[in-house]
């Protein structure tokens, strides 16, 4: 709880509305990866939430869901 509770309020914010259950340690990884570059708050939010659409498209297609429900 400690590594989520030293996550930067925005970032928060958003994995408490993602769909996957990311670990505070990977989500914190990808946000200094891409905040760190320079990008604003809106651009770094929006590269989580790609990674997160990336990763629910292969796991759909692993599980041979092409379809939606």
């Amino acid at each position: 709880m400690k590594t989520y509770d030293a996550l930067p309020a925005p970032l928060r914010l958003w994995l408490g509305q993602a769909a996957l259950p990311w670990s505070p340690t990977s989500a914190r990884r990808l946000w200094d990866k891409v905040h760190t570059k320079g990008h604003s708050l809106d651009e770094t939010l929006s590269a989580l939430s790609k990674a997160e659409a990336k990763t629910l498209a292969r796991d759909r297609f692993a599980t041979g869901r092409l379809s939606n429900p």
